[in-house]
């Protein structure tokens, strides 16, 4: 399976903690660990610093106590959990599925399991709402979606009109019909 893994495993670039004004970035690779960082600081002193990079195997940065430290203090303890894990061989394939390939797996959820999915993390939150997730939802539990339906859902949305009791749908779909009509006796 880790053949099927990118070269880069995970990267990430921010400031460290105020007042430092230094940048970093930490990449995984599959077989090391690098940390580099850029002095910004207006001291005439640290002006000729130049940028700094320690590469670690794998292996030796779950040894390296001071450079698991120094990434806690500047991108977060999660973070580097996530390094760890990385390391030890411990990858989220899940995480790495297309959005598209994972809407498709969510569509065949129970709506209970889908609310439960969105609370993990937010980029299932994101998923779980997201209108072509709703679409797909809508089009299984419906025997024909006209293009009056698709409309009224480019209006409100695919979430929302699933959600909404189908005596509201005809209600709405009535006053859309009535608004097109009169638009076009009024251009007449």
């Amino acid at each position: 399976m880790a053949s099927w893994l990118p070269e880069t495993l995970f990267e990430i670039v921010g400031q460290g903690p105020a007042p430092s004004k230094d940048y970093y970035q930490l990449l995984v690779t599959r077989s090391q660990v690098i940390f580099r960082w850029w002095k910004i600081s207006l001291r005439s002193e640290y002006r000729s610093t130049k940028p700094g990079e320690v590469k670690e195997s794998h292996e030796d940065f779950l040894e390296n106590s001071h450079l698991q430290v120094q990434i806690a203090l500047i991108f977060g303890a999660r973070i580097l959990d996530h390094v760890f894990n990385l390391c030890e061989g411990k990858f989220d394939f899940l995480e790495r599925l297309s959005d598209n390939l994972l809407l498709s797996i969510i569509s065949y959820l129970d709506l209970e399991d889908i609310a439960r999915l969105s609370q993990t993390s937010c980029r299932f939150a994101k998923l779980c709402m997201a209108d072509k997730l709703w679409e797909q939802i809508v089009q299984s539990a419906c025997d024909n979606v006209t293009p009056e339906m698709r409309a009224l859902a480019a209006d409100m949305g695919w979430r929302q009109m699933f959600f909404t009791n189908k005596l509201q749908l005809q209600r709405r779909l009535r006053k859309r019909r009535e608004r097109q009509e009169s638009q076009r006796d009024s251009q007449l």
